[in-house]
């Protein structure tokens, strides 16, 4: 199961670089949510991989990561995914304005000439 996840990191992230590299800023903006989305899986997978655990304490079991899931890794993902939305919106907006002041969505304003 890690080896999967970590895998999956990994080619979210490769593919977000690659994106990030590009010249046209759809491809940038799609690239920052891939790296976004790398990153949220990346923490999720720091409260452990435990399936079927429940995420609070029982009494009469140990308090630690072997028998419960961490529930603070949960919470800042889903704070992230929020603030992810809202930071994609927001570019999109600023990517609309500039393509309409340039005429052009080449990350520096302009066509390269060829």
């Amino acid at each position: 199961m890690e080896v999967v996840v970590a895998l999956a990191i990994g080619v979210i992230g490769g593919s977000g670089v690659y994106l990030l590299l590009r010249p046209r800023t759809f491809e940038v903006i799609m690239g920052l949510a891939l790296i976004s989305y790398a990153v949220n899986l990346f923490i999720f997978s720091m409260g452990s991989l435990a399936l079927g655990d429940e995420p609070i304490v029982k009494p009469g079991v140990a308090a630690d990561l072997a028998h419960y899931t961490d529930p603070i890794p949960q919470a800042l993902v889903l704070t992230a995914i929020v603030i992810g939305f809202a930071m994609t919106a927001l570019f999109l907006v600023v990517l609309l304005a500039s393509r309409g002041l340039t005429g052009s969505d080449h990350v520096d304003g302009a066509e390269p000439d060829r």
